[in-house]
């Protein structure tokens, strides 16, 4: 009985530790989601907004791929300037996971970011998009669809250009992210 006992212990043990203790991006989410330095939005693809606009077949190819998109923006006020730099730092060490394959980075006018996705070459499920400022905080998007290709990302900003989409639904992060 003590042997059985003592294996079960080692093999929990062994199986704890190889949980990974790093948060996900999904929990950081969910983790954020009433924390009042956030702004969350979760708004389906149709918001777009996409019907009626003369697309090619690979920019609606590339709009059909998507489902959904997760928007977690922290405002930067002199109130929160020490909780931001603390949740920057934990967005970034989430988005080191080798999981995560960078597309490329982004340096503006407005800050610096990357964009990563997650899946296959070929059959991408999650593209996420970060970028900062010192000033006014930082965003995180993520991008939800079905055997999505890189270049649709390229397809897909080319088909909101020809849109008459303005930020309408995204509310006070749409004001964010616009100003």
């Amino acid at each position: 009985m003590k042997n059985i006992v003592k294996s079960l212990m080692i093999t929990g043990t062994v199986l704890l530790a190889s949980c990974s203790s790093q948060q996900s991006l999904q929990e950081y989410y969910v983790d954020n989601s009433e924390n009042p330095n956030f702004i969350v939005v979760d708004v389906p693809a149709s918001i777009l907004k996409m019907d009626g606009v003369d697309l090619t077949d690979t920019q609606r190819n590339a709009v059909e791929s998507l489902r959904k998109f997760n928007l977690l923006a922290f405002k930067k006020n002199e109130d929160n300037a020490a909780e931001y730099k603390v949740e920057k730092a934990k967005v970034k060490e989430i988005l080191k996971d080798d999981e995560f394959v960078e597309l490329m980075k982004i340096n503006s006018s407005y800050g610096k970011g990357v964009i990563k996705y997650l899946g296959d070459e070929d059959a991408i499920d999650e593209v996420i998009i970060y970028g900062d400022s010192k000033d006014k905080g930082f965003a995180l998007v993520r991008v939800l669809g079905k055997d999505m290709n890189p270049a649709h990302i390229v397809q897909l900003m080319q088909a909101i250009q020809k849109s008459d989409y303005k930020g309408e639904g995204l509310g006070e992060i749409g004001e964010f992210l616009k100003g």
